[in-house]
């Protein structure tokens, strides 16, 4: 397979070559020293979830996130993952290839689709921050339509901060390594923008220093 596979956005850091792809999990592993397992384990037991709940992941990269949230569901639970890239694909699939209660489905998130099912939550991890503003409104709109009433979104990104009260370090890591449309991520209100799109915000937690955050809402009038 190529490594020259052609950018949707070109500005975009979420979207992955085919190496980086093929050793995800690994590589992040080794520049969060071990820690990110630790960390993004933590931030699924936030979640709360139910044992019967349905789950869609949008972005659901290799199923790390899924496989961890897979052990708060019961029998009648169940977890649908969607993500671009074949090398996810992959690896999704080898990880729960005998697991039914989880599924994958090859599908472009930043444009409208209809799966033609509802799920009681929809989770959205570390992906919004690397697309443009118009974009992040399909990918929202895309979560309301497949949400059941009263449905749940959880949000784990960048939480807003202005970058320029950061220590030199990290503003350099954050120049060098995150894209534009983080820069302008961070910028926005995010619970204001939920409120716009039909979610009350019930709750977030935050970590690194604030830098991360989880955000939780609910869709309205339910």
């Amino acid at each position: 397979m190529t490594e020259d596979r052609k950018k949707l956005y070109p500005e975009s850091k979420v979207e992955l070559t085919p190496f980086v792809a093929r050793h995800y999990d690994r590589l992040l592993n080794l520049i969060s020293l071990g820690f990110y397992g630790r960390f993004i384990a933590r931030a699924i037991e936030e979640l709360s979830l139910a044992a019967g709940d349905s789950i869609l992941d949008l972005g659901c990269g290799t199923g790390r996130n899924a496989s961890l949230m897979l052990e708060k569901l019961g029998p009648a639970g169940k977890i649908k993952g969607l993500d671009l890239l074949p090398e996810m694909q992959e690896q999704f699939e080898k990880r729960f290839e005998k697991e039914p209660r989880v599924t994958f489905r090859r599908q472009r998130i930043d444009v409208a689709f209809d799966l033609g099912e509802k799920f009681d939550l929809v989770f959205i991890s570390f992906v919004l921050h690397g697309f443009p503003p118009a974009v992040r409104e399909i990918i929202l709109d895309n979560a309301v339509r497949h949400l059941k009433p009263g449905g749940r979104l959880a949000i784990l990104d960048y939480a807003e901060f202005n970058l320029e009260d950061k220590g030199f370090l990290f503003r350099w890591v954050f120049n060098k390594f995150e894209c534009t449309y983080a820069r302008d991520f961070i910028q926005y209100d995010w619970k204001k923008i939920l409120g716009e799109c039909g979610f009350r915000v019930e709750g977030e937690e935050y970590y690194f220093r604030n830098i991360i955050r989880l955000l939780r809402a609910r869709l309205k009038g339910d």
